[in-house]
């Protein structure tokens, strides 16, 4: 494994960043960002299981895909939560974790809701604005403050 000497190897699976990398002001603004806008996915995630709990309390019909996204999409917060708080202690390998799922995750989200008769549209839209703290964390770990603070090895 390549390093250079802003890395630290700790064993052959997990690469840390210089501390100091991460003590910069605009790095520490960007991870405080990050957190920001992964517990405001998870409200809005608990929010759109309530709705599927109410809407479904009331006699209307909810899928089994309704069901199921709106109970995961929620535990994905809980992951999103744990890879942010690894990258803003260094991690390098949940910086990337964070980086890749946070630009696909929306992508994937939006797409399946499109494709005709999965769900209904105030579902799709609910989902839609669901994910728009992850676009913000997609935006954020491709900004220039944690590109300086997660420099690349190779």
């Amino acid at each position: 494994m390549e390093t250079n000497a802003n890395t630290t190897t700790t064993d052959a699976n997990t690469t840390t960043i210089d501390p100091a990398l991460l003590d910069t002001p605009a790095a520490r603004a960007a991870f405080g960002g990050t957190r920001t806008a992964v517990k405001i996915y998870g409200a809005l995630t608990a929010a759109a299981l309530l709705a599927v709990v109410a809407v479904a309390s009331t006699g209307h019909m909810v899928n089994p895909f309704m069901w199921i996204r709106a109970i995961l999409l929620p535990l994905i917060a809980v992951l999103l939560h744990r890879l942010a708080l690894s990258a803003s202690q260094g991690s390098r390998r949940a910086f990337e974790r964070l980086r890749g799922i946070s630009a696909v995750f929306p992508v994937a989200i939006v797409g399946v809701d499109l494709i005709p008769g999965v769900c209904p549209w105030w579902y799709a839209a609910v989902q839609a604005l669901c994910v728009l703290p992850v676009v913000r964390i997609a935006l954020t770990t491709r900004g220039t403050a944690l590109r300086a603070a997660f420099p690349k090895t190779r």
